[in-house]
C-alpha cells in the first residue's frame, strides 16, 4: 500500500472512532455508523484494487492546493529538478505539478518533471555506466529536495526522488550504507547549481507556476544564462 493508502485509512478509522464515542451523542444508529464503516473501507479498497492509489492521491492533493505555500513548495522543487536536468545535458520530456494534470496527461507515477533516462538504463542493463552519469543523475534526483531547502530550510517533498537512488545503488549492486553519503554530495551540487544561476531559477519558477510548454522554459532558461554571461 502507498503511504497516502495508509493515511486514508488512518484517518478514516480515526473518523468512525469518533463517531462510535459521539453516536450516542449525535443520534446516529449503530446500522448508520456500520454503512459509514463499510463505506470509507470499500471506497479505499477500490481505489487501491482498481485505480492503484490515484483517488487517494487526488483528493489528498486537492485539499493540499488550498495552502499557498504548499503550492509554492511544489512549483519550486520540481523547478529544481528541471533547472539541473537542463544544466547537465538531460532532455526533459514533460512536467506536472498537480495530481490532476498527472492523470490527464497520462504520466505514470506521481508526475513531477519527466525527463529521458533512456541512457542510463541502458548503462545499467550492460553494466556500463559510469561515475559521471551516476552523478548526472544523483543530482538531478536530488536538486527538488535542495531547492526547498534553500526557500524553506527543510523538505517536505522527495520521498521518491530518494528512492530512485536507492534503486539506482541495489542495481549496481554498490552498498546501500554508501547512499546517505551520496544523498548529501548530490544536494550539495544541486544547491551549487540553483544558487550559481539564480536567475535562471526564478524565472523558470515563475514559468512553470504559468504551466508554459517544457520548450519555452528551456529558451526561458538559456535566456537568462546567456545575460548572465554577458
Amino acid at each position: 500500500m502507498s503511504e497516502i493508502t495508509l493515511n486514508l485509512i488512518a484517518v478514516s478509522v480515526f473518523s468512525v472512532t469518533m463517531l462510535i464515542l459521539l453516536g450516542p451523542l449525535l443520534a446516529i444508529s449503530p446500522e448508520g455508523l456500520a454503512t459509514v464503516t463499510a463505506t470509507l473501507l470499500g471506497l479505499i479498497t477500490i481505489d487501491q484494487l482498481g485505480w492503484q492509489g490515484r483517488g487517494g492521491r487526488l483528493l489528498v492533493d486537492w485539499l493540499s492546493q488550498r495552502s499557498p505555500e504548499y503550492c509554492d513548495r511544489i512549483v519550486r522543487h520540481e523547478a529544481g529538478h528541471f533547472l539541473t536536468a537542463y544544466l547537465l545535458g538531460i532532455p526533459i520530456d514533460a512536467y506536472t505539478l498537480t495530481a490532476w494534470e498527472t492523470l490527464r496527461s497520462g504520466v505514470d507515477g506521481s508526475g513531477g518533471v519527466i525527463f529521458k533516462t533512456d541512457g542510463i538504463d541502458r548503462a545499467v542493463e550492460n553494466g556500463k555506466i559510469s561515475q559521471q552519469e551516476i552523478d548526472r543523475y544523483c543530482t538531478v534526483w536530488m536538486a527538488g529536495i535542495a531547492a526547498e531547502e534553500i526557500a524553506y530550510g527543510t523538505a517536505q517533498g522527495g520521498r521518491d526522488d530518494r528512492l530512485k537512488l536507492n534503486v539506482l545503488w541495489r542495481q549496481i549492486n554498490r552498498p546501500l550504507a554508501e547512499v546517505p553519503l551520496k544523498q548529501r554530495w548530490s544536494m550539495l551540487q544541486a544547491k551549487n547549481l540553483i544558487e550559481k544561476e539564480s536567475d535562471a531559477y526564478g524565472a523558470l519558477i515563475d514559468a512553470m507556476a504559468e504551466r508554459r510548454p517544457v520548450n519555452e522554459c528551456c529558451e526561458l532558461i538559456e535566456q537568462h544564462l546567456q545575460s548572465a554571461e554577458v
